[in-house]
Parts: structure tokens; sequence; C-alpha cells
């Protein structure tokens, strides 16, 4: 695969392939400080008001090896969204 920027990722849209549902756009990754390597991406969580008061993000963090594909506009995950963690 060739190398991808954040902005790169930012620009794509998520689409998780057990139910077809678009999730959103990558707003932030979590990669190992000691290899450089990308271990998940993040996307934008449930919106709640209270979050956004406090100035907190949430988001789903989905880890490396549940993305099926990086097209070139769309990134093919394979998640559960009822059992993912969120940040």
């Amino acid at each position: 695969m060739d190398d991808l920027s954040l902005s790169e990722l930012r620009a794509k849209d998520v689409v998780n392939t057990l139910d077809g549902k678009r999730l959103g756009k990558v707003m932030d990754i979590e990669f190992n400080a000691c290899n450089g390597q990308v271990e998940a991406l993040v996307i934008p969580g449930e919106f709640r008001i209270s979050d956004v008061i406090k100035g907190e993000k949430t988001g789903i963090v989905i880890p490396w090896c549940n993305i099926c594909k990086i097209g070139e506009n769309v990134i093919l995950v394979q998640v559960d969204t009822e059992n993912t963690p969120e940040t």
C-alpha cells in the first residue's frame, strides 16, 4: 500500500461492511510511538451537547486489523459498532 498522510485519510468516508452504514470521516489516528505504525483510526462518535460544552471530543476507535480496504474515496472497515470502544 502507498503511504498516506493524515489529511488524505481524513478526506475519505469510512463505511462499515457489516451493515453498509457510513460511519463518518477519520478525525484522528492512534500510532505506536516506538515503531511509528498506525494502530487505529478514530472517527467521530455520538454527538453529545455535554461533551461539546466541556470541550471534549468523542470517537469510535477502529483497530487497524479491522480495516478491509482503503480505496480512492472510501475506507471499508468491519466493526461491530454496538461493542466498539469510544475514546
